[in-house]
């Protein structure tokens, strides 16, 4: 597409901390030829950059976040305006005054060290003190000190790149508000332009970097922007003596920037003023539809009166834990608005619907430099150096993108930005959304549920707390043993031990067909697919550089019919934008529904139930076939992701209770029981089966991540072939670790420690109840087996042991039977 030496011509849509930061980033790596529209005032044109408080702490739970936050303090560090440094690097203070935060900074501090925050340090109250005078010690359990943390001065980072890249040959026109995205009229899915008030600019590339604006400009391109826009109250206090202080005049602060997260607030300095932050108050939604031009707002476009009233019990805990504010008052403060999505993450990607159109939207300052070099990259070069799935734009199921779903799960998100998140922590509402056909006979056995993707999950059944009786496990602390039930060992043994029923109704169900499909699979996917009909596969979706985009089982039902089992909507769309005409692609999961029947006696319970022969050597593992149990017709196959003898059993969702009570009847003589995600989770991590997104991602290539055995580079060419051949031996691994201490669990995420140092961090984890030991696997430098490590669970260290994988019958004769 490039037209000339400066590439492609883009248009940016924004001129705030992302846009102006994409734009030198794109001008970096060759594109020249980039306009940024802007439609308010330069520098500071009114958006929430112009009002951002600046505070940047890299670390938090998501490991992609945290590379963006981490690469911003460097970009920024290294760039300067008027003669100073864009970032302020007085560090970060994180104060605990309950046990439960204390707990958590010790979590965040492993979260540190997993994701190469080296300086980050867990200090008691005295040390606290010292850091910031002003606090009150007595009231602190302690703090965690990153000193490379700061202040992002967000508007002269603008500045500082809006001249880099005009050097380039960028250009930035403010004044110019966007009116219409234009198509082309042979090609409506592309691209061609953006219209002004003032003209109209070609393209071939635009990028909605427009903030809170994303879905006005979303809306003009028909593109779905899942965003709610906040008010978040920000407010400064009058001149405080305590902060006289000699030196540069033009410094704002000396302490580091201050999180007491246990209610909801942060502070920063303002040369002899401190600023406040809170999160305390109700939400305060905002209709992007309805926010004021920049001429017409009494400040600026996104900052909103003050309400008092809102503000008056956070002024109280400001006061409580720091006494110094108790002499002063609130000088002034303001409503600024930004942007929450419905899980927390940015919005980025190019959409399938309209291509060349390009999404960079709820992005904080603190991760803005990180961000515009992930979407630079995937644009110039055709993929993020990093991970970005969990804020790729397609990530979120139809129902998670309804107007009433952004808006209350992003005032959620809002609320929640300083709470202790547990990793399974369910979302409370809009509950239950999306139900399997079984739903109420799970709730008839008392099923526990958890949620993802807007399903309800049984994650154990309280009509099975009778066989847990008399299973010793060993206790768990408080925050193992949250979303937790030692029914899960119940249920796991029935699995291994009789027959078990499991809902996998929630996994992705693709029809892939017409008479292209076989030969467009074989190009997208790594393992052979030419079988004959009634064959399964285990294979890989790859990236252009080889890393692992997803990972797939196929089963052939027909010469051009495929049933393909995905892991996310990004699987549907990247099969979509790649299918020739002569391939039809559906998502058939709402339709359909799943249960696994697993376990030894998995045969003696579905044989009676069908007319054809489920023999072993009748229905082979990895086999398919299409079949009726009772009076209904299944697709069955002959998969396992628990390590025991079974078949998934597909059908359309009119007739999934019928199947459910068809099963549960014929199970009662053979001990059968409905089993949870829980056990699932610890059977099928005993048997080393890979989650991708957890264990795997693009950042890994198959032979690393131990799924070799998907790729048949002999088969001919396929996306990512060319990187593999390149490829040389591995330095890292996914690793399986058996803790060595029965009675220790870790979740997952927690550093890894060989000879001493951070060498990794954990993936997945779970009790193993057949091994009795927690398994964990793990990201780490190639060891040999029996190499002892140390995993790093809230500031204590647990030894554990590199072991052979498969730990649970390595000859896979349970399956094979």
């Amino acid at each position: 597409m490039s037209r000339a030496a400066g590439g492609p011509r883009v248009v940016v849509i924004g001129a705030g901390i992302v846009g102006c930061s994409l734009a030198d980033e794109l001008t970096a790596r060759g594109w020249t030829d980039v306009t940024v529209l802007e439609q308010g005032p330069l520098p500071a044109p009114g958006g929430s950059t112009s009002h951002a408080p600046g505070l940047v702490f890299r670390t938090g739970p998501s490991k992609t976040l945290t590379a963006f936050a981490s690469y911003t303090v460097e970009k920024f560090n290294a760039l300067a305006a008027d003669g100073r440094s864009c970032f302020d690097a007085v560090g970060g203070l994180e104060v605990a005054t309950t046990p439960e935060r204390w707990a958590d900074l010790h979590r965040k501090a492993g979260f540190a060290a997993s994701w190469g925050v080296r300086d980050a340090e867990l200090v008691g109250p005295e040390r606290c003190k010292e850091l910031w005078p002003l606090i009150d010690e007595t009231k602190l359990y302690g703090g965690l000190y990153t000193p490379e943390d700061g202040l992002a001065r967000a508007v002269p980072a603008c500045r500082a790149q809006m001249e880099r890249a005009r050097t380039r040959g960028a250009r930035f026109l403010d004044r110019h508000t966007v009116t219409g995205i234009e198509r082309d009229g042979e090609n409506p899915g592309r691209v061609t332009a953006v219209v002004t008030d003032r003209g109209t600019f070609p393209a071939d590339h635009v990028v909605s970097a427009a903030g809170f604006w994303g879905p006005v400009i979303g809306r003009m391109a028909g593109v779905d922007v899942p965003l709610q826009p906040l008010a978040h109250q920000y407010a400064k206090t009058r001149p405080l003596p305590a902060l006289a202080r000699p030196g540069d005049p033009r410094a704002e602060a000396s302490m580091p920037i201050l999180r007491f997260q246990d209610r909801d607030l942060y502070f920063r300095e303002h040369v002899d003023r401190i600023g406040i932050g809170s999160y305390a108050h109700r939400p305060l939604p905002v209709d992007p539809f309805e926010v004021p031009a920049f001429d017409d707002a009494e400040e600026m476009p996104s900052s909103y009166p003050f309400t008092e009233e809102d503000f008056a019990p956070s002024w109280a805990d400001c006061r409580w834990l720091i006494p110094a504010l108790q002499g002063t008052e609130i000088d002034e403060g303001f409503n600024g608005v930004f942007s929450f999505t419905p899980d927390g993450m940015p919005v980025l990607g190019e959409s399938r619907a309209l291509r060349g159109f390009w999404l960079a939207e709820a992005v904080w300052v603190t991760h803005s430099a990180g961000v515009a070099k992930a979407v630079a990259e995937w644009m110039v070069e055709g993929r993020p150096s990093l991970d970005v799935h969990d804020c790729d734009l397609t990530r979120f199921e139809d129902a998670q993108r309804t107007p009433a779903y952004v808006a209350e799960r992003g005032a959620r998100q809002f609320v929640e930005v300083y709470d202790v998140i547990h990793p399974l922590q369910p979302l409370e509402s809009p509950r239950p959304l999306r139900v399997s056909p079984f739903h109420a006979r799970q709730q008839e056995l008392g099923a526990v549920f958890l949620e993802g993707g807007g399903w309800e999950r049984p994650h154990w059944y309280e009509a099975n707390a009778p066989l847990a009786e008399g299973i010793e496990l060993p206790g768990r602390d408080a925050w193992a043993a949250r979303h937790w039930s030692p029914i899960a060992a119940a249920e796991a043994r029935a699995t291994r031990e009789r027959v078990a029923l499991y809902d996998m109704t929630p996994l992705r169900r693709l029809a892939v067909t017409g008479p292209g499909s076989l030969a467009f699979l074989q190009r997208m996917t790594t393992n052979n697919l030419a079988k004959r009909p009634g064959s399964v596969t285990y294979t890989l979706l790859l990236d252009e550089a080889g890393g692992i985009r997803s990972d797939l089982t196929v089963a052939r039902l027909a010469p051009d019919r495929f049933q393909v089992g995905a892991n996310s909507p990004a699987d549907l769309d990247w099969l979509l934008r790649h299918a020739p005409r002569d391939v039809h692609i559906a998502d058939i999961t709402p339709g359909t529904c799943c249960v696994g029947v697993w376990g030894p006696l998995a045969r003696a319970l579905v044989q009676p139930l069908t007319r054809d022969d489920f023999s072993h050597e009748a229905f082979g593992y990895f086999k398919a076939k299409e079949t009726a149990i009772g009076h209904v017709p299944v697709t069955a196959m002959r998969l396992s992701y628990v390590g025991e003898l079974g078949w998934e059993l597909y059908t359309s969702a009119d007739l999934g209770l019928r199947l459910w009570d068809t099963l549960w009847e014929a199970g009662r003589e053979h001990g059968a029981v409905a089993a949870g995600r829980s056990a699932f989770n610890s059977l099928r991590l005993e048997k080393g089966y890979r989650a991708w997104g957890h264990d795997m991602t693009t950042e890994h290539d198959p032979y690393e991540a131990g799924v070799g055995f998907a790729v048949r580079m002999e088969k001919g060419d396929f996306v990512g072939r060319a990187a593999l051949e390149a490829l040389g031996a591995p330095t890292r691994r996914l690793t399986p670790l058996l803790l060595d201490d029965p009675s220790a669990v870790v979740l997952g995420k927690e550093p890894v420690y060989v000879d001493g140092a951070p060498a990794g961090h954990v993936t997945s984890a779970a009790y193993g109840y057949t091994l009795g030991r927690c398994v964990a696997y793990a990201w780490l430098p190639v060891l040999d087996s029996g190499t002892g490590v140390h995993i790093e669970y809230f500031g204590e260290k647990v030894s554990a042991t590199v072991a052979d994988e498969p730990l649970f019958d390595p000859k896979m004769t349970r399956i094979r039977r």
